[in-house]
């Protein structure tokens, strides 16, 4: 499945648009690693343990979002973005939209 941010493909055209599609994760953080992030705060750094974090709920609202888009029966999703939210003290949302769409080579 081809997965990008732009609203065409290159060498592509969109032969039929499918809608919507999305994927989404909530997280919540672990006390440990609020303890070496705030360590890392303390002394600077980059805070590890967090981007492991927000790259594992990326990867996972982009295999929710393809998971929707391929039941759908589509190729391909265009003009992926992402957005977060903050859901409780501990814990954000990630989530991963597009459009679904299938498209032919020119």
């Amino acid at each position: 499945m081809l997965i990008v941010t732009s609203d065409q493909i290159p060498g592509k055209r969109i032969v039929k648009t499918l809608g919507l599609v999305r994927g989404n994760t909530v997280r919540a953080r672990h006390v440990g690693h609020d303890i070496m992030a705030g360590l890392r705060n303390i002394v600077g750094g980059e805070i590890g343990e967090y981007g492991k974090l927000v790259a594992e709920s990326r990867e996972q609202s982009i295999d929710r979002m393809q998971d929707e888009a391929e039941g759908l029966g589509a190729n391909a999703i265009v003009c992926v973005r992402f957005g977060t939210s903050v859901m409780a003290q501990s814990a954000a949302e990630l989530l991963a939209y597009g459009t679904a769409v299938i498209v032919e080579d020119e």
